[in-house]
């Protein structure tokens, strides 16, 4: 899996994944602190977003992209240190080995 956290998000990244996610742009993403980005295996990123909803309070969304190898993309919303925090869960989960969740 591929790590990436935005903080401090600007107008424009939140446009372009407000676009892209999976609820559609119905229920926009107000201002947040940090988005985190997840991808990987479609597997793994339903159980990444299991994780990060239940270790802190952040938002998952699924992002839409064109990737021929089935390989998805998570945005995490919230305040900085949710979006740290649920990444560092998934990442010691994935650690473990055999995305043991």
């Amino acid at each position: 899996m591929e790590y990436r956290i935005i903080k401090s998000p600007s107008p424009g990244t939140i446009d372009i994944l407000n676009r892209r996610k999976g609820s559609g742009a119905s229920t926009p993403i107000g201002k947040v602190d940090a988005i985190g980005l997840i991808q990987g295996r479609i597997i793994e990123m339903v159980c990444a977003a299991d994780v990060a909803e239940k270790a802190v309070g952040v938002t998952v969304e699924d992002i839409k992209g064109s990737c021929p190898q089935n390989m998805i993309m998570l945005a995490i919303f919230g305040d900085t240190a949710s979006v740290e925090a649920a990444m560092e869960e998934i990442r010691q989960r994935e650690k473990r080995g055999g995305m043991e969740w």
